[in-house]
């Protein structure tokens, strides 16, 4: 099998420019999960593989990780072939998150008569899930307040941390010795990110070597990022992943 990661955008959330940070797992060229719906992703989606996606991965629900489920829910329900066949995997911390800023308003359509989650199929988790015969852990990451924010790993192949301060006990288990690890990161970090500085202080060389960066704050600060050596995932890019060995026989 192949194995991609293809980034549908790389920004942070003022970073139009660039895209709502999300990315797909790609599986032989055909979407398996995507990860995070941004207020643009969907339409990236769409204009790559020409459907809404099937299964949905939410790191975190900062809008400019879910501000696109309203208009994907519109996408679904409006359309019965698909209603209700996409699944929204969370870390069950979440759910609540989920329901206050998406799924709560009255009445989802004007008419009313219509509940949120029946456009979906969601499925909470708290140590990972289970997608085409493969086991993915879900991780907690660092995003100023506990519970809040949730990384995903498919073991041998990637993780994806979401938005974080630097997490290097976290990533030695998740992301073992050879996965490819997309992290967030600006030049300058805050309370909810990795800064660079903050990862040449928290991050040895081993790790370093594999990192992809993302989130960052515009095409500048992406190449100021490249010019200190790291490797910066661009909007649009496919990058190539190891294929993920089988699933332990303990997992899940």
């Amino acid at each position: 099998m192949n194995w991609h990661l293809h980034f549908l955008g790389t920004g942070a959330a003022h970073a139009v420019e660039l895209g709502s940070s999300s990315a797909v797992l790609e599986r032989d060229g055909k979407p398996l999960l995507l990860i995070d719906c941004g207020p643009d992703t969907l339409d990236r989606y769409v204009a790559a593989y020409g459907e809404p996606p099937r299964n949905l991965y939410i790191t975190h629900t900062h809008m400019d990780h879910v501000g696109g489920l309203e208009r994907l829910f519109t996408r679904l329900w409006f359309n019965e072939n698909l209603r209700g066949q996409t699944r929204v995997f969370t870390h069950a911390a979440l759910v609540p998150w989920l329901q206050t800023r998406v799924a709560d308003y009255p009445n989802v359509l004007a008419e009313g008569g219509v509940n949120y989650w029946e456009a979906f199929r969601l499925v909470p988790c708290s140590r990972g899930f289970w997608l085409a015969g493969w086991w993915f852990d879900v991780f907690p990451t660092r995003h100023h307040r506990p519970d809040t924010s949730f990384g995903l790993a498919l073991r041998g192949s990637f993780a994806f941390t979401g938005d974080t301060r630097p997490i290097p006990e976290v990533l030695a288990r998740y992301a073992g010795e050879q996965a490819l690890i997309a992290h967030d990161c600006g030049l300058v970090g805050n309370p909810s990110h990795t800064g660079v500085d903050d990862i040449e202080r928290d991050y040895d060389a081993a790790l370093r070597a594999r990192l992809l960066l993302y989130h960052y704050g515009s095409v500048a600060d992406g190449t100021a990022l490249a010019a200190r050596g790291y490797r910066i995932a661009g909007t649009g890019e496919r990058v190539t992943l190891a294929a993920p060995p089988p699933p332990r026989p303990d997992a899940g």
